[in-house]
């Protein structure tokens, strides 16, 4: 896996060799490309002046030429007509011909002048318009640079403006949220006092409880224990104490804290023990092209040996963490652990004072260096004093340290009444030490930003200075990070002990610590062999549980009962009324039909004896008796007939003898089997009730079994997932150490090829030339 690795990596560092010198070969093309087109473009712009100063000079050429040609034209008729007046006047022929040589010479001079006056004109108008030109591509050029101004002054008004509003919005937010929480603040007030009114009315209660037992258990001390030892402080370290799990949870999450922090000042330390190491061989002189200074050489010899002994910081505080456990009892007594920690603290101190002579040696060598100006002397000088600040603050703190972990070794060196002042001192020397970092990681920021300013730095410099900056600013971090979780904490560092807190402890002996360590944890073991379930018993909290669970439900049960009685006593009484008028409605509705049919047939019979013939007085009383015998006939025929009637709760019959309707009797009889329907619906809805709530009752005890094995279940997962969790933040911070500590690797190997392979490229680039000189001047020999 390594060798592939290997291979791996030297594969991508050819290949990085190659695309960098491609890339440098691209570089010096484009920027040579980049000059051609720019000098072509002020060629391009020179000729195009002079075909527009050409041009120019033709188009006033052509113009004076027509004035001259007309000027010519006008001077031929002037001579053809002074001809003709010539030849008129030939006896005056000498005199004219004198005349004409005269006015010739005038038009010569006069010609000439024009000439000279056109040319002087044409060379001031041309002045003109250049300067014309010049004044118009100042302005232009003034007009865009104030064009540009005002949109970089329009843009930070703009940005201003917004700015402004979003403070404005933000301020009005805050006045909100700060009222908002005024008036949540005086509600918690007012709760506040509330509570505290209830609190010492609790207080009240429990100093009168409490000194009721004060005196109980005072009165059974005197009188039942007949022999008490505490008066002997050797015999008392040996007891197992309270143990306080709210002390060792707090202690163990601030050695968690602590060792975060410790891991991010290892690896502050690593990056600037290395980068300054690659400065070294960099600066003043690169070890690339020439040999570094011996002073240089042991300097990073002695560097490239930081990781040895700024590793076992990290190792050292966790071995702490891991011994601070929620079973032990953490005091200076008992942390044994911490006495490997101030080891390897104060080999990491030595190594720091055997680096500070060699470090101050260096920087004045840099100071010596002939580019080095009065700025970096001064800044080197304040980076001498400040290394020599940072090695005495490393030194007194682990001064404190060793005091600290005096108590576990030999407890008769350091008096209890002392840590309070060893804490508190070594509060004061870790702000120091943030102080010294500050003033490092300022006066190299300055150094840096000077260094920069020098012709002759190259990117690997400027890198490798970015890079010890980064790693010093993380250092002045890391510290007042420290610095400010030890003055925060320094309450609980500085209270007393377990053991100082129990009458009669007094100090412990690291080896009596470790008795009584080993005393808990047989107690611890004792107690839980006792602790032996009873076969085919309930155990005493689950029938606690059950107890409570059926008086719950029994109290449940009753009131329940009672409800439903009283529901079924005002049903029974609804059904009654409900029943007594059914039964009046039925037979209102038996008589009405009875009713009904005996109007039908007296409307009947009315109508027979009006159609038939008129009867007599005789007749129509004998029709009389005849139809009252006829109604009484038909009222005990309906009489005899069975009468129904239906309801909720069934079908009801009825039937009248011997002529008389029976309404009490028919009403009684109808009551009597409603109620007995009734009664029979009623006790088996009871017992489909009674058997539906026992089933209900088995599957709630079943429920609330499986809520408690759910709930145990639950919390053996949450235990199981913070650990897992726990490991998964501790590996996540092995892996980002790792992968930072590779990575740092691989960036420095991956820098170093590409210098080698760039001192390869000029020595392979001399022996070419060397080469064709050596060829050049053997071919010289040959020709002489």
């Amino acid at each position: 896996m390594a060798a592939d690795l290997q291979a791996k990596y030297q594969k991508l560092a050819q290949e990085y060799s190659k695309l960098r010198a491609q890339n440098q070969v691209l570089k010096k093309a484009v920027v040579d490309e980049q000059g051609q087109g720019t000098s072509l473009k002020e060629e391009l712009k020179m000729k195009d002046q002079c075909v527009r100063k050409l041009q120019q000079e033709m188009d006033s050429l052509t113009f004076r030429n027509q004035q001259l040609a007309k000027r010519v034209e006008l001077l031929q008729e002037e001579l053809v007509t002074t001809e003709a007046k010539g030849k008129k006047n030939k006896k005056n022929a000498d005199p004219p011909s004198q005349m004409n040589q005269q006015l010739q010479s005038v038009f010569d001079e006069d010609l000439q002048n024009k000439i000279e006056e056109n040319e002087r004109l044409h060379k001031q108008v041309q002045e003109a318009q250049e300067k014309h030109r010049q004044i118009e591509t100042e302005l232009r050029e003034r007009l865009v640079v104030l064009e540009r101004d005002t949109m970089q002054h329009h843009a930070v008004v703009d940005g201003l403006k917004q700015k402004y509003m979003d403070t404005i919005e933000k301020l009005q937010n805050d006045k909100a949220n700060l009222e908002v929480k005024s008036h949540s603040l005086e509600r918690e007030a007012k709760e506040c006092r509330l509570r505290t009114e209830e609190c010492q009315q609790q207080l009240k209660n429990i100093h009168a409880d409490l000194s009721s037992r004060l005196d109980q258990s005072t009165s059974i001390i005197q009188e039942k224990i007949p022999f008490n030892d505490r008066r002997f402080a050797e015999y008392n370290t040996l007891d197992v104490p309270v143990h306080d799990r709210r002390h060792q949870l707090k202690a163990r999450d601030l050695n968690g804290q602590a060792l975060a922090f410790v891991r991010d000042l290892v690896g502050a330390l690593l990056n600037l023990h290395t980068y300054t190491e690659q400065r070294i061989q960099i600066y003043p002189i690169d070890s690339a092209t020439d040999t570094i200074s011996p002073l240089n050489q042991k300097f990073s010899e002695y560097l490239h040996e930081n990781a040895a002994y700024v590793r076992p910081l990290e190792e050292g505080m966790l071995h702490l963490f891991e011994s601070i456990t929620e079973e032990t009892v953490t005091t200076l007594e008992t942390t044994v652990k911490l006495k490997p920690f101030s080891v390897v603290f104060t080999s990491y101190v030595c190594f720091l004072k055997k680096i500070l002579p060699y470090q101050l040696k260096s920087l004045e060598e840099e100071c010596e260096c002939s580019l080095c100006t009065a700025n970096l002397q001064a800044r080197n000088i304040e980076l001498q004093s400040d290394m020599q600040k940072m090695t005495a603050a490393f030194e007194k703190l682990q001064v404190y340290i060793s005091l600290l972990t005096l108590p576990s070794t030999k407890p008769e060196m350091l008096l209890q009444t002392n840590y309070n002042v060893v804490f508190t001192q070594l509060a004061a020397c870790l702000h120091s030490l943030h102080d010294v970092m500050k003033d490092i990681s300022k006066h190299y920021s300055q150094k840096v930003s000077l260094e920069q300013e020098l012709p002759t730095i190259t990117q690997k410099l400027k890198n490798t200075n970015d890079c010890i900056l980064s790693s010093v600013v993380a250092l002045s971090n890391v510290t007042g990070k420290i610095g400010t979780f030890f003055s925060n904490n320094l309450d609980f560092f500085t209270a007393p002990s377990v053991y100082g807190s129990r009458v009669g402890m007094g100090i412990i002996d690291p080896l009596a610590a470790e008795c009584m360590l080993e005393n808990k944890k047989k107690a611890a073991a004792y107690i839980k062999s006792l602790k032996k379930s009873c076969p085919g018993s309930v155990p005493y909290e689950e029938a606690l549980a059950n107890r409570r669970t059926i008086l719950s439900s029994t109290e449940s049960r009753e009131g329940l009962s009672q409800q439903v009685q009283q529901s079924q006593e005002k049903i029974a009484k609804l059904e009654q009324e409900k029943e007594h008028w059914m039964l009046e409605a039925q037979l209102a509705k038996i008589k009405l039909e009875k009713e009904n049919q005996r109007l039908i047939e007296l409307e009947s019979q009315f109508k027979t004896t009006f159609t038939g013939p008129v009867p007599s007085i005789g007749s129509i009383q004998e029709n009389d008796a005849i139809a009252k015998i006829e109604e009484l006939q038909l009222v005990e025929r309906d009489s005899s007939e069975p009468v129904r009637s239906t309801s909720l709760v069934g079908m009801l019959t009825t039937s009248t003898i011997n002529n008389e309707i029976p309404d009490a009797e028919s009403r009684e009889q109808l009551i009597k089997s409603h109620y007995m329907m009734r009664v029979a619906e009623l006790t088996s809805q009871l017992q489909i009730a009674d058997s539906k709530s026992v089933h209900f009752y088995a599957e709630c005890r079943a429920l609330v079994k499986r809520l408690a094995l759910a709930e145990k279940s639950r919390e053996t997962f949450s235990e199981e997932i913070k650990v897992a969790n726990q490991n998964v933040v501790r590996l996540q911070d092995e892996l980002t150490t790792t992968k930072r500590s590779y990575e740092d690797q691989l960036s420095m190997m991956s820098d170093h090829l590409c210098s080698m392979n760039e001192t390869l490229s000029k020595q392979r680039e001399e022996i070419d030339s060397l080469r064709m000189g050596s060829k050049g001047n053997a071919k010289k020999n040959r020709g002489r």
